[in-house]
């Protein structure tokens, strides 16, 4: 398959199954657009092998290893669209292909069912799953100082994901899945268990402080990871303030009512994403 049409395919990706990605990916000019689309096409093969509950949980392990074992060389099936846009993309950016390992690992604690005591334990789940995509997106973006830069990607992807882990908390749970700390549930009195309703059992009292808790968390990381974005060029810092922007507001809604966010899954309508866009892309990061 040829570079283009390989990229054309990753771009349709991140269109149909990348919705609050796409606002920022659309904000970068073609080649880093291009290469960023085929980063995040990768990641979300990755991530859907781990979410397919359907096939035992040897099955996807050994997907996983399978592409894990594929980054060593990229660009070696030529009738993979993803992976001949991925070796084109590093081949032109300095992108941190082994990040992708780390993606791996944390999806194969999904797999795996693991659950986390403390936040430091949760810590590691989120700078493997999204903390790895930062500095992935940094490799595109470029950065004069990426001993910075880096840490602060980082920061920016694990506010992303404490931010998707509040948001998906029910449906976590009725999938049988609690990521929020041992520890923290049990300082909030909390045990996150749901009835045959699908209703949390907590008292309303307990999960309103504990998601606030957990929110006030994520709002602090995304302060440090928000400082990337002066380190970026205007459309690369455009791309990752729009992505920042939705989740923040996502985050500000689930903080604002707990337990709305608790009965139903959160999320922002298109003209909102525009708009925390069209902000961005003018610099405007709030």
């Amino acid at each position: 398959m040829d570079e283009a049409s390989a990229y054309r395919h990753c771009e349709n990706v991140v269109r149909s199954q990348a919705r609050n990605f796409s606002y920022g990916i659309r904000l970068l000019p073609p080649p880093k657009r291009r290469a960023l689309s085929a980063v995040y096409a990768f990641a979300r093969r990755i991530d859907d092998i781990g979410d397919d509950h359907a096939a035992p949980a040897a099955t996807r392990l050994e997907k996983l290893a399978r592409q894990r074992a594929r980054l060593a060389d990229p660009g070696g099936d030529p009738s993979d669209p993803v992976l001949v846009a991925l070796a084109d993309a590093a081949r032109r950016h300095p992108i941190p292909l082994e990040a992708f390992g780390e993606l791996i690992d944390g999806c194969e604690a999904d797999v795996r069912g693991e659950t986390y005591d403390t936040f430091d334990d949760l810590l590691w789940y989120c700078r493997c799953v999204a903390g790895a995509v930062g500095r992935l997106s940094l490799g595109v973006f470029g950065t004069s100082d990426p001993g910075t830069a880096g840490p602060r990607a980082d920061a920016l992807g694990v506010a992303l994901q404490l931010t998707n882990i509040l948001r998906d908390v029910r449906e976590d749970g009725l999938s049988g899945r609690v990521y929020l700390p041992a520890k923290d549930l049990a300082k909030f009195g909390c045990t996150l268990h749901l009835d045959e309703s699908g209703h949390f059992t907590d008292p309303p009292d307990h999960l309103v402080s504990l998601i606030r808790f957990e929110a006030s968390r994520a709002s602090e990381w995304y302060g440090t990871g928000l400082k990337l974005l002066p380190m970026l060029d205007r459309r690369s810092a455009a791309c990752a303030g729009a992505m920042a922007g939705i989740y923040r507001q996502l985050l500000k809604r689930i903080r604002s009512d707990p337990l709305a966010a608790l009965r139903t899954r959160t999320s922002l309508p298109a003209w909102e994403k525009a708009a925390v866009s069209a902000r961005a892309m003018a610099g405007i990061h709030r």
